[in-house]
């Protein structure tokens, strides 16, 4: 019971922390009139993953980076058959051209890395994490050019925040998602060694969907609000995110063990990705015949978890 409760606790933490911290960050951001979907790709994008670095980072830091990797595949599954298979039901979701012919094979492209990577050794070393830092800055580059490309005029209003409040909630809810990370390793860990299940089953589940919840919150409340380009942004964002930054940090540290199992898991990955590719290349809009396609191919995926 006490590790649940730490799990329980933990999560808590994780989502208000991230749902301070991006509210902080995206108010912060409209005050300099950054675009609407370089706010998705970038600060929300990565505020959300937060949850995933954190605990991908306090896993390498105690010994257990094996979670990292099952971590984020379970993320980016999760994030793209569920997060967007469950908006789409709710809200058709337009596509921006960069984001069609870009940022989702750029996704795609870093998911073919961290597989080929991970089976050349069946690990990540220090130098494989340098490599994918370096993709990460990459990245960056390209976000950089978009920000300066599509540069809005964004005039002041006496709603907006002032830059001591934005500050304020960034800071706390950092803190918060540090400390929920902390609690949900240690639970999970715990749990998962009590039951006898692997670290590979906790980080492609229960860590996996608990850390993916701010990406859900996010998007779903984005395509309410008809932001639709935060929606979709946010979760191509955070898969890229994921790989480049989080499994790249994680390796750093600690080099990553990458079992055998991970192939299947980084191939489902990369076909659910293929899968949002395809689902929208021709309308250049998610519609919900793809989103209830998407939510059934997870629940396959569940089954072929729990069946091993």
């Amino acid at each position: 019971m006490w590790n649940v409760l730490l799990l329980v606790v933990g999560f808590l933490c994780l989502i208000k922390g991230a749902d301070w911290f991006v509210e902080g960050a995206s108010k912060l951001a409209e005050r300099f009139g950054i675009p609407q979907l370089v706010i998705g790709l970038t600060i929300v994008a990565m505020g959300t993953s937060l949850p995933e670095a954190a605990v991908s980072i306090q896993g390498a830091l105690k010994g257990t980076a094996g979670i990292a990797v099952g971590n984020v595949f379970g993320s980016n599954i999760f994030n793209v058959l569920v997060i967007l298979g469950v908006t789409a039901l709710l809200a058709v979701l337009p596509l921006q051209r960069s984001t069609l012919f870009i940022e989702i094979p750029y996704m795609l492209f870093v998911t073919v890395v961290i597989l080929l990577l991970g089976m050349s050794g069946m690990s990540i070393s220090r130098l494989d994490g340098a490599l994918l830092w370096a993709l990460f800055l990459v990245y960056l580059g390209y976000l950089w050019w978009l920000t300066r490309r599509n540069k809005e005029v964004n005039e002041q209003s006496e709603a907006e925040w002032p830059v001591w409040r934005c500050l304020l909630f960034l800071i706390i809810g950092g803190a918060l998602i540090v400390f929920g990370s902390d609690l949900t390793v240690d639970g999970a860990c715990a749990l998962a060694e009590m039951a006898g299940i692997s670290e590979r089953v906790v980080g492609l589940t229960i860590v996996a969907c608990g850390t993916s919840l701010p990406e859900l919150v996010t998007s779903l409340v984005a395509a309410k609000k008809k932001h639709v380009d935060i929606a979709i942004g946010n979760i191509v964002g955070s898969n890229i995110f994921n790989i480049l930054f989080v499994i790249g940090t994680a390796a750093l540290i600690a080099p990553i063990p990458f079992e055998q199992a991970f192939i299947a898991d980084g191939v489902i990955a990369l076909a659910a990705g293929a899968l949002l590719w395809f689902g929208v290349v021709r309308k250049q809009k998610l519609r919900r015949p793809c989103g209830m396609i998407m939510l059934m191919g997870y629940g396959v995926y569940l089954a072929y978890l729990l069946a091993k």
